[in-house]
């Protein structure tokens, strides 16, 4: 029998192949450019977090690479292949912030619609609830720290757990990659420290991408950062940068206020060790949230 295409679905991993390379991306809403020459590259089993403020770019590349949209030039591929043709390999992770918390509805129902893509009836998608489901939804729980909690109605919980729930949720198809947007935005500071620490133990079987703009989750096990802002700048396993900060800020002098506070946050950011190196690092400290969301964006750049 012949072996899988590369880049397809269930196509065994090639080696060195790339989960994601995008190349000379830009991208515009009509007139309006919101992504200009952007290259990213992301290996096997990276944790990256892309930040940048709100309208710089970083929802419409989320888009991008899950097929939503289309370049306008450059290339967006998967495990090789487009975007469309790697979902079945993909784990998406919404916010989850403007879910009705009143809705009657179980943490074990919530983690079985992650089976809702992967079945067909006579009735169309649908999720079951046969032993064998409930077994692997139960693992699922067990793997976000859930476990035991699966009678539970979903608005009984905290954000961080709802958050871990949904994140279930996205494992229940046994993704290769997950693609995780503002996971935090309804969690407290505390509690999105201790979210990013979890999330950093699903590396390796699984490769992530988490965007935000919060830079305090740059302390986080991240082996990757990228900034966006119309551009891309990629740091493999360092922090904030002066240089980056500028980037998302713009350009001040250091009698300026601003330019002031990104030489102070730049100093809270140093560079962060690899993952190898974290094992022998005492654990980090839960840093005060620093929020990007309202940093000013490059020239009419506009994010969906």
């Amino acid at each position: 029998m012949p072996s899988s295409a590369p880049g397809m679905p269930g196509a065994p991993p090639t080696p060195h192949e790339p989960v994601i390379a995008v190349r000379d991306l830009c991208f515009a809403y009509g007139e309006e450019p919101v992504l200009d020459h952007v290259d990213l590259t992301v290996e096997r089993g990276e944790f990256l977090a892309v930040l940048g403020p709100n309208g710089g770019g970083k929802t419409t590349l989320l888009k991008l690479l899950l097929g939503l949209l289309a370049p306008r030039s450059g290339s967006v591929t998967l495990f090789g292949g487009a975007p469309r043709a790697a979902l079945p390999r993909i784990g998406y992770v919404p916010q989850y912030s403007t879910a009705r918390l009143d809705f009657p509805v179980t943490v074990l129902d919530v983690v079985l619609m992650g089976l809702a893509g992967t079945r067909r009836g006579l009735l169309g998608r649908h999720w079951s609830r046969d032993a064998a489901s409930i077994g692997r939804a139960r693992e699922a729980l067990d793997q976000v720290g859930l476990s035991g909690m699966e009678k539970r109605m979903v608005g009984e919980l905290s954000g961080g757990q709802r958050q871990r729930a949904v994140v279930a949720r996205a494992l229940m198809a046994q993704p290769e990659l997950l693609l995780l947007d503002e996971p935090t935005a309804s969690i407290d500071p505390q509690g999105s420290f201790c979210f990013f620490e979890f999330l950093g133990t699903l590396r390796g079987p699984h490769t992530l991408v988490v965007v935000s703009h919060d830079l305090s989750i740059a302390t986080s096990t991240f082996s990757n950062v990228a900034f966006v802002n119309r551009t891309l700048v990629h740091s493999r396993g360092a922090g904030l940068t002066p240089d980056m900060l500028t980037m998302l800020y713009g350009h001040h002098e250091k009698t300026c206020p601003m330019g002031a506070f990104i030489s102070s946050v730049s100093g809270l950011f140093p560079v962060l060790p690899r993952m190898d190196e974290l094992k022998t690092s005492a654990p980090a400290t839960p840093p005060v949230s620093t929020d990007v969301s309202n940093a000013p964006t490059s020239p009419a750049a506009k994010d969906a």
